[in-house]
Formats: C-alpha cells, structure tokens, sequence
C-alpha cells in the first residue's frame, strides 16, 4: 500500500484485504483508492498485459456489484499514455473459476476474475475508487513469465492513477447560458430531417450541415449522405445546401441540374452578409472582409464579388491591401468571429480609409455574441473552462480563444471522451459551455463525466435569453 496524490494505493499481495480496507477506511471520507494487481482473462480476445479499468466489480458469492463510474476517464487517461486498455466489469472469486462459470460470467458481460477488487470496494462505500488489473494469464496462459510482462505493464499505471486521485473530488460546475444550438443550426438540422420525412433516403449534403461530428454522424445514421461536391450527387437525388452558405457559382451548378431538388440551408444571417456583399458590389466599392481563410463561410462569401473582394484576417493584413487609401470601402465579417478579433481590424481599417463603411448592424450573429459574452461573465469565476464543439468549428474556437484572453484556462473537446484527467487536478470550479453547433446531450455528457470523480454542483450563470426563430424553406413546411 501506498501513497498516490492525495489518495491510497493498494497492490494485490501487500497485504491482506481486510487489512488493507481498514486502513484505506481510516482516512476521511472522500479520500480516493486506488486498486491495481493481477487478474485472470475470461473474455477470449484478452491477451496477457492489457489492462482492464473496472466499469464496476462484482462478485460471485452474490454481494451487490458496486459501480466505478470514472472509469471511462482513467481509461481514456492511460491510452494517452499508450497503454491497450479495455473496460468493462470485473468480477471477485475466492477459487478458481470453471470453465463453466467462466462462460457464464462472460454472457453476463465480465472481462476478467481477481480474488479481492470486490470485496475491497465494497468495504469503501464512503471512498471514490478505481480498480486496474492486468491481465496475468487466461484459462490457457497462466505462466509465470506472463506474470512478469503483466506487472511490467504497470509501470505506466502509476501516472494515470496519481491524475486520477488529484481529479477526483467535488467540483463545482458554472454552466454558462446561452450555450450549445443557435436558431440557425437548428433550422439548418430540422431541414434535412425533414427532407428526410418527405423525400425518403438518402438525402444527399453537400458539406457538413454544421461543423459538429455527432450532428453529422446522427444524420449519416438516418440517412443523409454527406458529399464534398454536388457533382457527387447523383441524378434525380435531394440535395442540401449546407448553414454555412455556397458562393453563387454553387448556386448556378445546382441550378443547371434541373433534376435535382435543392433546398438551402443557408443560414439567414450568413445570407444577409451575401446581401450586403452584393450591395456592395453594385455599388463598386472595394471590399474588405474579415474572416479565416478557406472557412466555408469565407469561401462562400467571397464568391459574390471575386474580383473585388479581399480577404483580412489580422490587423496587419490592412496595410497590405491593393487599392487607394481614398477609395470608398466597405466591409463585412465572417459572422462567427469574436468581436475583440473584428473590432481589432475595423479599427485598423477606419485608420487607413477615412470613408469606411460597414454594414448596419455588426454582422457577428447574435448567438456567437451571446455565447462569447456568456464566456466572459465566468471566465474570472473558475479554474478551468471547457468548450463543446468540433475542432472545426469557428464558433467553438473563438470561445476558448475569448477565455483564454480573460486568463482563464480553456481546452476545447469533442465530447467527454476527450476529457483529459490531468486537467482537473485540484481544480475546483469549472466553467462549461458549448459552441453554436454542439449538441446538449454533449454538455449533459461532460457533467456526468465530472460527477463520476465525486460530487457536481450545477449552476447555472445566464446573461441573456434568445427567441429568436427562423422559418424553413418552402420544400420542407
């Protein structure tokens, strides 16, 4: 038995489980313990040396089995570290298992057998623990040089268990609101499932729908077929324009494909920024929009007016722009960028061209204003800020970026998968939200990933609520 972190390790042979459970019992309650050693292989694709993280233990002589919940975090912890890890239950025998009770416990799901995980977890009901065990031997492999590769495994183990025990704990979670869908990804996520409805698989999507990958993978699952261009699209098909917008001469392909029933998608704010860009053109300004380069957006908008439209991302970009200080210019923004980014370039862009004009409201959208104002009100409030959203997503990286600018630590996951333990060591408080095109059920999972290391406290820090709806279009009413 040993010390890791702020928690206790026991190591299967250092001492009797009875006297080891006292010993872990006599620390306050809450102190996490750790439990790590040998176990026998049931399921037949383990092989000598893996690791199994006990999603719970069990054991034979009918004691209820007792859920480790955190152990799809200390799991995900230990393949970082490059260890081939499963997880599953684990279950308790004092005697050599048949082969007969052997299949039974593997119909029932058990991944492996030790003589004591069960008993020791359940003589710690008031202890957060883990239970590791590598796999020293199967019904057919039980020599001793087994056992020494399967102790050999745990000389990565150590680490992880130490992230484990410093993570585990109380944390307080500040929810920020608004967070997670906006008015446009719903809009643009209703369209295909209502093609869908009313047209029958396969819908076909050009690009992805939003930048999320479980919005996308749902709508794969339903049906939808997501393509990088409409020449992918077969004849006779339903094709979807993605939220982000298309240039004109997507527009004009899909509109020579007269076979083809094309519903946009387009989100209305970002079709107001095509408005304004072909207002602009009309009325031959030079135009300056800001935004990343090779964003569908970006990529969308600038086909409006290629000969005249220049692409700014930073504030020195303004100096290399080709035209005449005195020249009428306008400009116009990649709606999902934050607003300390943009208000940065327009100012540099006031500086050089004294007649500057922009649109009449700033075309940032609503929802990412609110979402990065939301960041804002707690980022001074937590240890650790965490946003839900793809790594591809615009909206979900301007988040951490707005954090991290009010010198709150920010990391940005696809899901509770990525959580990683290292990051909550000692933290208490933790700030949570999620970019424009996450889903909820994302958030929801990350909580119940943080209140599997101890208790959640949940609060909820709203700055402002939206209303607003968009209608569909006319294809799918």
């Amino acid at each position: 038995m040993g010390a890791i972190g702020r928690g206790i390790m026991i190591v299967d042979g250092e001492q009797e489980p009875v006297g080891a459970a006292r010993v872990a019992r006599s620390s306050a309650p809450g102190y996490p313990v750790a439990l790590f050693g040998l176990a026998h292989g049931l399921h037949p694709e383990l092989r000598p040396g893996e690791l199994v993280v006990a999603t719970e233990v069990r054991s034979t002589d009918g004691t209820p089995p007792r859920p480790l919940p955190s152990a799809s975090l200390l799991a995900n912890d230990l393949r970082h570290r490059g260890l081939h890890v499963r997880t599953g239950p684990i279950v308790c025998s004092p005697e050599d298992v048949s082969d007969e009770t052997a299949r039974e416990l593997v119909a029932a799901g058990a991944l492996a057998w030790d003589s004591e995980s069960a008993w020791l977890a359940l003589e710690l009901p008031d202890h957060p623990v883990a239970a590791v065990r590598a796999i020293a031997g199967t019904k057919t492999d039980g020599s001793t040089d087994v056992e020494l590769r399967a102790l050999g495994t745990f000389l990565g183990v150590r680490a992880s268990l130490e992230q484990w025990a410093q993570a585990s704990g109380p944390h307080d979670v500040l929810l920020a609101s608004p967070r997670s869908f906006c008015a446009g990804v719903e809009r643009a996520i209703q369209i295909v499932e209502r093609a869908l409805e009313r047209f029958g698989r396969p819908v076909y999507v050009r690009r992805q729908i939003v930048h999320n990958a479980h919005v996308v993978a749902d709508l794969e699952a339903r049906g939808a077929i997501f393509v990088a261009e409409l020449e992918h699209v077969p004849d006779g098909a339903t094709v979807v324009l993605a939220a982000h917008g298309v240039s004109p001469a997507v527009r004009s392909a899909a509109a020579d494909r007269s076979d083809l029933t094309v519903i946009d998608a387009t989100c209305p704010l970002v079709a107001k920024v095509h408005h304004e860009a072909r207002r602009y053109l009309g009325q031959e300004y030079q135009i300056v929009l800001i935004g990343h380069a090779e964003h569908e957006e970006v990529v969308g908008t600038m086909g409006e007016a290629v000969d005249r439209i220049w692409l700014v991302e930073r504030p020195e970009d303004v100096a290399e722009l080709p035209f005449d200080d005195r020249d009428q210019v306008g400009y116009l923004t990649q709606t999902t960028l934050s607003t300390d980014d943009t208000d940065e370039v327009i100012a540099a862009l006031r500086r050089r061209f004294p007649r500057l004009v922009g649109p009449a409201a700033n075309d940032i959208c609503y929802a990412t204003q609110n979402r990065q104002d939301a960041v804002r009100a707690l980022a001074h409030h937590c240890d650790l800020m965490l946003i839900v959203g793809s790594t591809n997503s615009s909206n979900a990286a301007r988040l951490v970026e707005v954090a991290r600018r009010e010198g709150c630590r920010a990391e940005l996951i696809e899901d509770a998968s990525e959580l990683r333990l290292g990051w909550l060591r000692e933290v208490a408080s933790i700030g949570l939200t999620a970019g424009a095109s996450a889903p909820e059920a994302l958030v929801t999972g990350v909580i119940d990933a943080l209140g599997a290391l101890g208790p959640a406290t949940v609060t909820e820090h709203r700055t402002t609520e939206e209303t607003v709806q968009f209608s569909l279009p006319r294809q799918v009413r």
